[in-house]
């Protein structure tokens, strides 16, 4: 999962980068909003984690108009604002859900599962797909019943193919899910990945449509 950080706070924003990429969350971080509209144009993200107090715009201004131009991303607020009227106008702005400074890592993880959950179709904490089954909240998967062990890389990616399956996504969705924004990536890296995966696993659940991208087709 690809998540997009909205937070001004220098340290708290490094804590919480580390946080999320401990927890196998690829994490692009922003110190100001309006950026945020550039950058939904061109990249995808599995939700978004907005403070409210940014230096350049406010971030409920901000949410409203992301929610006026359709996007449909999932955005959990974050903020030191705890009253309930203020809890109030951020849910009605369009918010998902609303988390309260200072926070537990663990909860913020917990909700953000459950926000993609929602958001990708999945009521249940685990994602299973024949004798296949991802559990993301332990980073585990299993098939007929065994653990397989997977890299944090060949594990994002089963992930993002597995809440997409239905759609072809190219190579370049693919290294932006798993690295954002970060440049050194070598050129064949998802290739390798997905040939470990099928031999991880088995050769067929991971289709090459030639020329636009991988599939793993819906069931």
């Amino acid at each position: 999962m690809r998540i997009l950080l909205v937070e001004d706070d220098v340290m708290l924003g490094d804590g919480m980068v580390d946080a999320l990429r401990n927890s196998g969350y690829t994490t692009d971080w922003l110190t100001t909003g309006l950026p945020v509209l550039d950058s939904l144009k061109f990249d995808e993200f599995s939700a978004m984690v907005l403070d409210l107090n940014l230096p350049d715009i406010d971030g409920i201004s901000l949410l409203r108009k992301l929610r006026r131009e359709g996007h449909t991303l999932p955005v959990l607020i974050l903020t030191a604002r705890d009253a309930l009227n203020d809890r109030i106008i951020g849910l009605d702005a369009g918010a998902d859900d609303y988390l309260v400074k200072p926070f537990a890592a663990e909860e913020l993880n917990a909700r953000l599962r459950a926000l993609v959950r929602r958001s990708k179709g999945h009521a249940q904490a685990s994602i299973e797909y024949g004798d296949l089954v991802l559990y993301p909240d332990a980073q585990q998967v299993t098939h007929h019943g065994e653990e397989i062990r997977l890299t944090p890389h060949e594990y994002k990616l089963l992930h993002e193919l597995l809440t997409q399956s239905g759609r072809v996504l190219s190579k370049e969705q693919l290294v932006q899910s798993l690295h954002g924004w970060d440049e050194g990536v070598e050129s064949n890296a998802i290739e390798v990945h997905i040939h470990h995966l099928r031999k991880k696993l088995y050769p067929e659940l991971i289709r090459n449509i030639r020329g636009v991208g991988y599939i793993i087709e819906r069931r």
